[in-house]
């Protein structure tokens, strides 16, 4: 069994898209309704948080030391050390809608998606950042797109429509060959990581759990967490050994949250394997 535990009582209203920093020896995540960026340095306990001016979900470090953000706006530049935010590309994602989820994965491109703000009634896209910031939109007509991850060998894209519970591995030769590679029956796959190992961990949101599949799309093991709405999770920590989640109380009844009053705090737990380092944005 692994042992959670609350890192920070962030108390985000929607919890999401945690990013490591090796550099900084940070994890970043984001209150995205709050619009607040959230940071925590685990070897010494430091926590803190940056107001925006704009809502951002998603978050990729740089070799400059910036952090490159999926925003409502399109992409921006955030600097750690004068709480600046830069918007360095424009983009119309249309009325009501706004970014998701959003990762910087092995193959150098920050993968980010945008979604209709009104519960995903809309379908949004997924976008490709390449490092010379070309970007395009590659995959469209999912209503909420989120799990974006990569196996180990850059074969294959992870990619989940939380209306539909569903979580799909797609070709990354051919992004319109995709198969089913697991579906949900508690709860909505949110975001999503995948270890040293090529195992894919999924925040499911609704269940109070979060999954550990096998890459043949098996349920090898349950995490369970303190509150219902577990939204993300990334690994973090100087030796990438801890799994860090993030967490919304959104949605919830009052009586709810007095049942859950860490609803939209960060998590932590040591779960025995290694996160997959992953390159900074050039």
């Amino acid at each position: 069994m692994s042992k959670i535990s609350c890192a920070v009582e962030s108390a985000d209203i929607l919890g999401e898209g945690p990013c490591w920093s090796p550099r900084e020896g940070r994890l970043y995540w984001f209150d995205i309704k709050g619009a607040r960026l959230n940071w925590l340095a685990p070897a010494d306990g430091r926590s803190g948080r940056y107001e925006l001016p704009m809502r951002a979900s998603a978050a990729a470090p740089t070799v400059s030391g910036a952090l490159l953000l999926a925003t409502e706006r399109g992409l921006a530049f955030f600097d750690p050390r004068t709480g600046a935010t830069e918007l360095r590309q424009p983009m119309d994602l249309g009325p009501g809608f706004r970014s998701n989820d959003g990762v910087l994965l092995g193959d150098g491109c920050f993968w980010w998606s945008s979604m209709d703000d009104d519960g995903g009634k809309r379908p949004g896209r997924i976008f490709r950042t390449c490092p010379d910031g070309f970007t395009e939109p590659v995959i469209e007509g999912i209503h909420i797109a989120n799990s974006l991850a990569m196996s180990p060998d850059g074969r294959r894209l992870y990619v989940a429509d939380s209306v539909r519970r569903t979580i799909w591995a797609c070709d990354t030769a051919d992004l319109s060959r995709r198969e089913v590679f697991a579906r949900t029956e508690l709860g909505g796959p949110d975001g999503s990581c995948v270890d040293a190992e090529g195992y894919l961990w999924n925040a499911e949101w609704g269940a109070s759990r979060v999954v550990r599949y096998a890459p043949d799309g098996r349920i090898d093991r349950i995490l369970e967490t303190p509150v219902s709405q577990p939204s993300a999770c990334m690994f973090g920590g100087e030796d990438l050994a801890t799994l860090y989640i993030t967490s919304a109380w959104e949605g919830l009844s009052n009586a709810e949250r007095e049942t859950q009053p860490l609803a939209g705090g960060l998590f932590a737990a040591e779960v025995g394997v290694r996160g997959l380092p992953l390159p900074l944005f050039a």
